[in-house]
């Protein structure tokens, strides 16, 4: 590593970095040990986050957020699509689920719609939107997102004229059928 020139003194010769790819922990063994990678309640994020971790989000999150293992904590908001194997809300979501694993814990809020495999709603969680199961909810397209609030006007559908004369039917902000 060292070496002497011709005047005797030491000069540093180069070496080549090691070789990472071979010594870093594979992606499996780092998820295994369950760890997070926490956004705190002061950090304020605006973009997208992909992580095949656990994520932990006590802050403001504007855009969607992808990982392994996400905990939306009591102070947490995220504004875009969550997407994960287990989704916790302790938090606010403004904006779709898709999970194998959704809770909305007590204090959640989520105004979206959910797509999941399996789905807990404890007592005291509001939860305004749609749900749909399905087997495998991360393949699944996402379900649409829900009105924004303080949309009260309604949308109508208008189909064709039809022979039987029945008049369109106008869906309010909840999804209910008007007539």
């Amino acid at each position: 590593m060292f070496t002497k020139n011709k005047d005797g003194a030491s000069a540093q010769s180069y070496v080549p970095p090691a070789d990472t790819s071979k010594s870093a922990p594979s992606r499996t063994a780092t998820r295994s040990t369950g760890v997070a990678s926490i956004i705190c309640n002061d950090m304020e994020i605006k973009g997208s986050i992909k992580s095949e971790g656990a994520l932990h989000i006590d802050g403001v999150v504007e855009g969607d957020v992808t990982a392994g293992d996400i905990t939306i904590g009591a102070t947490g908001k995220v504004i875009g699509e969550v997407k994960g194997e287990a989704v916790k809300v302790k938090g606010e979501v403004l904006g779709s689920i898709r999970g194998r694993r959704v809770e909305l814990e007590t204090g959640a809020r989520v105004e979206g719609d959910i797509l999941h495999a399996s789905l807990s709603i404890q007592p005291n969680a509001i939860f305004e939107g749609q749900v749909k199961h399905a087997e495998d909810p991360l393949k699944t397209s996402a379900p649409k997102a829900a009105r924004p609030a303080g949309s009260d006007t309604a949308s109508s559908t208008t189909k064709p004229a039809s022979t039987d004369s029945k008049p369109a039917s106008t869906t309010s902000a909840h999804g209910t059928a008007l007539s």
